[in-house]
């Protein structure tokens, strides 16, 4: 889909019935490389998001935190920016990967 419709912004999750998330935003990448990806998901491991962003995230929020920052989220990433959750404040992740990092 997302090479048909080129996407501006791609919610997903990293728990996908067929495909495991990352996996699925590499080949989004492939595909509709204009698109962002923005990363939903119960998964809080640092490393986990990591790997989020190197496969091409452009953000990564906790599901549970969602309510509260997805607006920010969304405005930071379709504003050329990077988004990682409050959650991980503080978790050692590189600048690479944190980009905005909200309260």
């Amino acid at each position: 889909m997302a090479e048909q419709l080129q996407p501006d912004l791609i919610l997903l999750d990293i728990g996908l019935p067929k495909l495991n998330g990352i996996a699925a935003a590499r080949r989004i990448a492939t595909v509709s490389p204009g698109s962002k990806i923005l990363f939903i998901s119960q998964e809080s491991s640092v490393d986990v998001v990591q790997e989020a962003f190197r496969a091409g995230a452009s953000g990564y929020i906790v599901k549970i935190d969602a309510s509260r920052e997805l607006p920010t989220a969304i405005y930071t990433i379709l504003s050329g920016g990077r988004f990682a959750g409050s959650r991980f404040n503080g978790q050692g992740l590189t600048e690479a990967f944190r980009g905005a990092i909200t309260q």
